[in-house]
């Protein structure tokens, strides 16, 4: 059965949230081809892990015989983390922008699982090659030739840190201009952010459907 590791990083309830109300759109695709499947959710946001702590990033250096109790006990939280990861058949993250970045639950979720010399850091790391969508929401326009552009720590970010040091085969669905219907002086801008998260529902639809059906020709 294939499995699938779904992550939320949105402090907003899923009637108050794009990504998460995108990433649902990718979920139903893929459960429509998988019922039987299996997904791991992890709502960072709503259950939020701990900050990555002395114990916890030194044990990565120790053997395991030689790691002290509290180390052991902080490993084993970042080895079960990254066991799902390395156990999913696809990952769907959802991303919003904070504060020009991405929310501090999942950054959190990341120093757990980058483990350097296991996930990171190797010529093949133990995740490489898992496809991922990530939903990367955001308030504003940030795409290329946008004032805005050089403020873009989301998409640029993830695309080293899940693509390059982790090896994931990422994809990004990125509705953009969230903020337009509630703040002041976007009114223009609605219509063009209704139609990027139409967009988006529409790409997050087609990358559940199109990942599930690659893994179920292959299996």
């Amino acid at each position: 059965m294939a499995t699938l590791l779904h992550l939320d990083s949105s402090v907003f309830p899923q009637d108050g949230s794009v990504s998460r109300d995108v990433a649902a759109s990718f979920r139903r695709a893929w459960e429509a081809e998988h019922p039987d499947g299996t997904v791991v959710h992890r709502d960072l946001a709503a259950d939020p892990l701990p900050h990555l702590d002395l114990p916890g990033a030194s044990a990565a250096f120790v053997p395991a015989e030689s790691r002290t109790p509290e180390q052991a006990s902080a490993f084993a939280l970042r080895d079960r983390l990254a066991r799902e990861l390395e156990e999913a058949d696809a990952v769907l993250i959802g991303a919003p922008m904070y504060n020009w970045a991405v929310p501090s639950t999942l950054k959190a979720w990341l120093d757990h699982v980058i483990i350097n010399g296991r996930t990171a850091g190797v010529d093949s790391p133990s995740a490489a090659g898992t496809p991922t969508v990530v939903v990367a929401s955001r308030g504003g326009g940030y795409g290329p030739g946008t004032p805005r552009e050089s403020w873009e720590f989301v998409q640029s970010y993830l695309s080293k840190v899940l693509g390059e040091a982790m090896g994931l085969s990422v994809e990004f669905v990125v509705p953009e201009l969230t903020l337009a219907a509630r703040t002041p002086g976007m009114e223009s801008l609605i219509e063009l952010a209704e139609a990027s998260r139409a967009r988006a529902h529409e790409e997050a639809g087609a990358h559940g459907k199109t990942l599930a059906a690659k893994l179920a020709s292959a299996a």
